[in-house]
């Protein structure tokens, strides 16, 4: 490997994107909000979780810039922003690109 490769490339965000997807409960938002935006209670209802749980688990994941909240009137709905995010999980689950 070159060592140029290895002092240009940082690999902190990746990192960070992986450690954080790498949590079972966050694994499965991810993966859910890949098919359809949904708010927290569709979330939570879905997977059978307290609403303070799948809270926190969105709270981390929107800080870490892999999910982004949009308000509809009283409701948020979260949908994943972050491309490589996006595409670990279509790796690891083969599914086909998302939109």
């Amino acid at each position: 490997m070159p060592e140029d490769f290895i002092k240009t490339q940082s690999y902190e965000r990746e990192a960070e994107i992986l450690k954080v997807l790498g949590h079972p409960i966050r694994l499965k938002i991810v993966a859910g909000l890949l098919s359809e935006a949904c708010n927290v209670k569709k979330i939570w209802e879905c997977l059978g979780l307290p609403q303070a749980t799948v809270s926190q688990h969105l709270a981390l994941l929107k800080n870490k810039g892999i999910i982004e909240g949009r308000r509809s009137g009283v409701e948020v709905y979260y949908s994943v922003i972050s491309e490589q995010a996006r595409l670990i999980i279509q790796a690891l689950f083969k599914q086909a690109p998302c939109k």
